[in-house]
């Protein structure tokens, strides 16, 4: 009971059935993630200035882009577990089972929001910025998929937080034991172990703190947020990668991983920079989509449609609008002189019309009070 109590056990499955339907931990994970990140980054994106709902829009491409790009990275980086012999290479397409690369995802990712924003007319560093934090969260929601798949774990240790890892048994195909199930609870020869999936859970966790403070503190812009949230990103997974005990492919003794972090790294530290030359963060309104229409705004079309319309009726009307107006207003005043001096009512009504086109132009309560008629005898 003590050993037990001194370690962390495993879960003796990652996959249920509702009925003919497969449940899988780890696609629950990735989409519990995918939900948290959009939701972070539009409440971001609003905070900013942005339109709201332009987040959805930008993940209606991005998250499909992601996560072809993240499976053709793992498929490309370890080849050897779907192309060699006695391997299904119809696996590769199996992304239920795990195996998503997030290099290979965000750099995909990247590319169809990049398209989202063209379309949307907004730049795509500033909404890099709004993501942020909310990508490495998911990041950390899908390590949690790892734990139930019981992958991706360190050398046996024996730490207090030592991970029990379980033998699975799965009768209908012995060679997917993500599928399987540990009956009996018997420990793999190695355990307990490393529980790297959560060093990196936490890691994460951490460094999105870190984006949110520093974008609060220096008000971070042009992808500064996110080139921080890569350049932190990078530290902790090169580390946990070199205690991970997977298979994987090495350059000159070191993971692939380690060194693609090595390189992001360097990259990420000098963009931010670079981009922090170009002085504050972006103004808000570059960050309206150019669809975006809000409650007291007109369409440009609509509006130039209705100006077309009211000349129309005015030319079918037979006059234009300020000949009415003279015309009225010539009415007006001789009716007004029917009562008053001999003369006026010739005088008037000229400089009524000569001065009728102006009248027309000029709002309403930018027109001369009327006259007040001379006394007669007969008043």
């Amino acid at each position: 009971m003590s050993a037990f109590l001194a370690t962390i056990p495993s879960p003796d499955r990652g996959v249920w059935h509702l009925g003919p339907i497969p449940l899988r931990a780890y696609a629950l994970c990735i989409i519990a993630g995918i939900i948290v990140a959009i939701w972070w980054g539009e409440r971001r994106w609003a905070a900013r200035g942005g339109t709201k709902g332009t987040v959805i829009d930008i993940a209606v491409f991005a998250v499909p882009f992601g996560l072809v790009g993240g499976r053709l990275y793992h498929v490309i980086t370890d080849p050897e577990l779907y192309f060699t012999e006695g391997r299904n290479p119809w696996n590769a397409f199996a992304i239920w089972d795990g195996g998503l690369g997030i290099w290979g995802a965000i750099a995909l990712g990247a590319v169809g929001a990049l398209i989202a924003c063209r379309r949307k007319g907004i730049p795509l560093p500033a909404m890099a910025d709004a993501l942020a934090p909310g990508i490495v969260v998911a990041q950390a929601i899908g390590r949690i998929g790892n734990y139930f798949n019981q992958e991706l774990y360190g050398a046996h240790t024996d730490l207090p937080w030592g991970l029990e890892v379980y033998q699975r048994f799965n009768p209908e195909d012995p060679d997917n034991l993500l599928n399987g199930v540990a009956t009996g609870h018997i420990p793999l020869p190695e355990s307990p172990v490393h529980p790297t999936f959560l060093y990196e859970l936490l890691w994460n966790l951490l460094v999105a703190l870190l984006v949110v403070w520093a974008d609060r503190k220096f008000k971070l812009g042009h992808g500064r947020a996110f080139a921080l949230y890569v350049a932190g990103y990078t530290v902790g997974r090169g580390w946990i990668e070199m205690m991970r005990t997977d298979t994987a492919n090495h350059i000159l003794g070191l993971r692939v991983n380690v060194w693609t972090s090595i390189l992001l790294f360097l990259a990420a530290v000098v963009y931010f920079v670079l981009a922090g030359r170009r002085g504050p963060r972006e103004a808000p309104e570059t960050l309206v989509s150019k669809d975006a229409v809000g409650p007291d705004e007109v369409p440009v079309a609509s509006s130039e449609a209705a100006s077309s319309s009211e000349a129309a009726s005015s030319v079918e009307g037979g006059e234009p609008e300020h000949a009415k107006v003279a015309a009225s207003s010539s009415e007006a005043a001789s009716s007004s002189s029917e009562g008053g001096e001999p003369g006026s009512a010739t005088a008037e009504p000229a400089k009524v019309v000569a001065d009728a086109p102006a009248a027309a132009e000029k709002p309403a309560s930018s027109e001369a009070p009327a006259q007040e008629p001379k006394k007669t005898d007969e008043s």
